[in-house]
């Protein structure tokens, strides 16, 4: 359970830092193709991983 916490805590640090490099691109000083695909990546990648915690595993036995 705690790798689980600590990819989501990444996921959330990885959004923060692509939102960030998003309102630069919108200041035309990085990139927009770049930074939209980024921001949007992180934000699947984040919601796989909390999507992926609450899966169906199956009956024991």
């Amino acid at each position: 359970m705690q790798f689980q916490n600590v990819i989501i805590m990444t996921g959330v640090v990885l959004i923060l830092a692509s939102f960030c490099l998003t309102l630069l691109s919108l200041m035309n000083i990085f990139p927009k193709w770049v930074a939209m695909p980024l921001l949007l990546g992180t934000i699947v990648f984040t919601a796989h991983t909390i999507n992926h915690r609450h899966r169906f595993k199956g009956f024991n036995g």
